[in-house]
């Protein structure tokens, strides 16, 4: 198969990368890998009162999902570069649909947590091997627009998920555990019409270790890790666990406006994905991520300060232009620091892992912010954070 720089495309005219079907495939591979929250979040409060368990327990369901994800994720990646991507990938495709759909059929809380724990094995290299494979299918502007893409598909989704999984809820709370059985038909279209280029690293694990330990040595790579961690604190702090809060304390505002807004995030992004070919032609990778992270201090320092409850979809535009100019680059720059595509696996296994580890701290680090100064804190905190990471971007994304 032809690489994007030995045929149309390359470092020029960047052909229509949206219209190839390996990037559905892996489209595909997307939706099933951020499908194991946000579509069964809305079903909470049924688990609660049909298990008959607290509202404490009920969100270990989240925990035993996330925590195979921090711990294989990287493991996944530097399997795939030794064994070939698709060798991975199915398997965990396969796991992933089988233990989530299961879970629609239990009753007892226990069992539902192992099940869940199962999934999460399954589901903790789909978001990085579909990055992955992009990097070893495209190359140049080619790349950074079918990332763009791809960021737009998870945005739709993360808009959608939430609303098909409350929906699916109101017929009965394990309804939107069906949803992963998907995975199982995508995992055949991986193994049977995925065409990419495999590795084949012949490398003892010492010395596979050793390369990948001196690419990551780089103060850009580090400086990347560094932004994808910082990226994902201020997502999942002040904005999805303290945005809610806000406009339930300040404007009384309804779960459904509480859901519309954060929507309108994914959307923003979604849409302003799509065209990162093209602003790439005119500003490099490395100037997009910066200005990402002026954007994402003026949004959140714009939430801070908000007098009306509908001007909030303005800053969550910011926001959302934001994600669009950083995520798809980070991933870009990553797949080109990667000494070849025999490490390819593990360089963004990690990058995974460190988005892992940022929407668990995020939380965790804006609340101290909030303890002294209530939930604005949380907005001053990011905003000084999204600053203090654009001076480090300067000095280390060069």
């Amino acid at each position: 198969m032809a690489r994007a720089d030995e045929g149309e495309g390359g470092e020029g005219q960047v052909r229509s990368v949206w219209k190839d079907h390996n990037l559905h495939v892996i489209f595909g591979v997307t939706l099933m890998g951020i499908m194991g929250t946000t579509s069964i979040t809305p079903a909470f409060p049924k688990i609660v009162q049909e298990l008959g368990i607290s509202s404490g327990q009920v969100y270990l369901l989240i925990t035993v999902y996330s925590i195979p994800g921090i711990l294989l994720t990287a493991i996944d990646g530097a399997l795939s570069d030794r064994f070939g991507r698709r060798k991975i990938l199915v398997p965990s495709l396969m796991l992933f649909g089988i233990a989530g759909g299961a879970c629609a059929l239990v009753q007892d809380f226990g069992l539902l947590l192992a099940l869940r724990t199962l999934q999460g094995v399954g589901a903790a290299g789909l978001g990085a091997l579909n990055n992955t494979i992009i990097g070893d299918i495209y190359m140049g502007r080619e790349r950074t627009a079918a990332l763009g893409y791809n960021s737009s598909v998870l945005s739709i989704a993360t808009a959608s998920y939430p609303v098909i999984g409350g929906a699916l809820a109101t017929f009965g709370w394990f309804y939107p555990f069906a949803l992963p059985l998907l995975a199982i038909p995508v995992g055949f279209l991986v193994l049977f019409s995925l065409r990419n280029p495999e590795p084949d690293n012949m490398e003892t694990l010492k010395e596979y270790a050793g390369s990948v330990f001196e690419s990551i040595k780089d103060w850009q790579v580090l400086g990347l890790f560094t932004g994808s961690l910082v990226t994902f604190i201020i997502l999942f702090g002040p904005l999805i666990t303290y945005l809610p809060m806000l406009m339930d304390e300040s404007f009384g505002a309804s779960s459904l406006l509480i859901g519309l807004v954060l929507a309108s995030l994914s959307l923003i992004t979604a849409l302003t994905s799509t065209q990162l070919g093209w602003l790439t032609s005119y500003f490099s990778e490395k100037i997009l991520i910066r200005m990402s992270f002026v954007l994402y201090a003026a949004a959140l320092i714009l939430i801070a300060f908000i007098p009306s409850v509908w001007l909030l979809f303005v800053p969550m535009a910011i926001f959302g232009v934001a994600q669009s100019l950083n995520l798809p680059n980070v991933f870009s720059l990553i797949n080109k620091a990667a000494p070849d595509e025999e490490h390819r696996g593990a360089f963004i296994a990690l990058n995974s892992t460190v988005l892992r580890l940022g929407q668990t701290l995020g939380p965790v680090l804006m609340a101290a912010a909030v303890v002294p100064l209530g939930v604005g804190g949380a907005y001053f905190a990011g905003a000084a954070l999204a600053g203090a990471m654009f001076f480090v971007a300067f000095a280390l994304i060069r």
